[in-house]
């Protein structure tokens, strides 16, 4: 691995084109640097400072392997992962992505050294200035990761993992993570939580509640107000806990499995800050892929205006723009459903085209952005929104027609297929609410959470699982699931579903 391009003082900038070869070196990969950051300040994209890194195609299978991350704590399931990437890379069967790019400060870019200058420069536009100013600008990524401390936070993970390893054995820790892990999906916050508080302050707080008591006591009116019953009202308060269902399961665990020593629950917790720190991407894939691909794109267009790049750089540039952006029909060999980038590109586009040249139809539809600043325009967006509410906001009529959408419904009493929604008003409406569902995290995961822990009785936990919320239960991978949640709290363990009305349909138990 080489680092070739970091805060170093910038290339003499140079006249006509940067390159005229297809071969890259690290001058020119830093010169073609400077001209994107510089194109992109023309542009006012925030991003962090950028560290570019050069590795082989083997390095990245093995950041295949480690979901991208430059450290990661050793498991069984990372060799399982290279090697399945392995065989498909060298049969042919799966490409290599040209870079993977880190949400971090400075944020780090992996560059593949099989790619020619063209695709080097791409790959920096790409990630080091479109990905990484959606990093920076997204709420969702501002709300929930810390790019200053994730690499610090990484390499805390794996010296600790590695530690307990040393001292409490390979496999104890293999059962505690490999449980952690069938539960990931179930372990992060939709909502922000409020920070904890300071001894100091909930000192002072406590105070000024003994202060507020205090004038409020009437000793006379203590003496004469039965309390017969208050001793039965606050055990049927003690008798539910959690006092409101708590949606994020890894987090109960983490705080209140009377099995786990301190250890595994540090295990556990590392477990959840990386399920955490990945929840906005699986929240963003169309808005980040398509805010990354719209800049690289307009970022390398604007050199070509400059005379930086040449023709022959455009040709290689645009032959690999178009195969990233292709959308196959669902008729086609190779479908594979909506293409992120092909939607996130061109709904970008589309944003700006409405800007700049609204049509009635647009004035109609986006009376707020027809005609308006189209840089503002996609900054807002870009902040303010994640793929849920980014389709269901912006995707226009026009786009719906280029794409060729239409709604099916497939209802299970009923022997065909229904078209339920085409190009006209209505149908236009119906499909961009239905396409947004489809981007709903919720909506692809059980509705599953924490409603009782009886830790005054037999410390047996109660889950809920709503059958008109979310995916419906697949009995198998329950049954699987149920056992490492049954593992990490080490007695009885209930998952009931419920029907829309709150009564309980079927339960299943497993545990003492």
């Amino acid at each position: 691995m080489s680092t070739i391009a970091t805060l170093g003082d910038p290339a003499p900038a140079l006249k006509g084109p940067i390159s005229t070869g297809s071969e890259w070196t690290f001058e020119l990969i830093q010169r073609y640097d400077q001209a994107i950051a510089e194109a992109a300040q023309e542009f006012g994209l925030d991003t962090y400072p950028n560290q570019i890194e050069i590795i082989t195609s083997e390095q990245m299978l093995d950041a295949y392997a480690s979901a991208g991350l430059p450290i990661g704590y050793p498991h069984w399931s990372y060799g399982k992962e290279f090697i399945r990437h392995e065989q498909a890379y060298r049969t042919g069967v799966q490409g290599l992505a040209y870079e993977i790019v880190i949400n971090s400060n400075p944020c780090i870019a992996y560059l593949m050294e099989e790619n020619s200058i063209a695709m080097q420069a791409l790959v920096v536009a790409h990630a080091c200035y479109g990905h990484n100013s959606f990093f920076k600008g997204n709420y969702l990524f501002r709300q929930w990761t810390d790019a200053d401390g994730i690499l610090d936070y990484l390499v805390f993970a794996r010296k600790y993992v590695m530690a307990c390893e040393d001292r409490h054995g390979i496999g104890a820790v293999e059962d505690i993570i490999d449980s952690c892990h069938a539960l990931m999906s179930h372990g992060v916050d939709r909502y922000k939580r409020p920070h904890p508080i300071s001894y100091k302050a909930e000192a002072e707080r406590q105070a000024a509640r003994d202060e507020h008591e205090r004038r409020q006591y009437d000793d006379l009116l203590a003496h004469t107000v039965p309390t017969a019953s208050a001793p039965a009202d606050d055990e049927a308060k003690r008798a539910v806990f959690p006092p409101e269902p708590e949606e994020n399961v890894l987090y109960f665990i983490e705080k209140y499995s009377p099995k786990l020593e301190p250890w595994q629950k540090e295990l556990v917790r590392i477990v959840r800050k990386l399920a955490q720190y990945f929840y906005p991407q699986t929240q963003t894939k169309v808005m980040n892929e398509g805010w990354a691909t719209f800049w690289h794109y307009t970022l390398l267009n604007r050199l070509h205006e400059k005379g930086q790049v040449n023709d022959g750089f455009m040709i290689e540039f645009l032959q690999s723009h178009t195969n990233v952006v292709s959308q196959r029909g669902f008729d086609q060999r190779g479908y594979g459903g909506i293409n992120p980038y092909a939607l996130g590109f061109a709904m970008m586009q589309d944003i700006r085209r409405i800007c700049e040249h609204p049509t009635e139809e647009d004035r109609l539809w986006f009376p707020d952005i027809a005609g308006s600043d189209w840089i503002k325009t996609l900054d807002f967006a870009m902040r303010n929104f994640k793929d849920e509410s980014f389709i269901a906001q912006y995707l226009s009529p026009k786009l719906i027609r280029d794409f060729r959408f239409f709604a099916v419904a497939d209802h299970q009493a009923k022997p065909k297929l229904e078209i339920d929604a085409i190009h006209d008003d209505d149908g236009y409406r119906r499909i961009r609410k239905l396409l947004a569902q489809q981007y709903n995290r919720d909506a692809l995961l059980p509705d599953i959470q924490v409603v009782r822990y009886n830790r005054d009785t037999d410390r047996s936990l109660v889950l809920r699982h709503q059958k008109t919320r979310g995916r419906p239960l697949a009995a198998d991978d329950a049954g699987e699931v149920l056992k490492h949640l049954s593992r990490l709290w080490g007695f009885k363990v209930r998952l009931e579903e419920t029907e829309a009305d709150g009564r309980v349909s079927s339960a299943r138990e497993i545990g003492a």
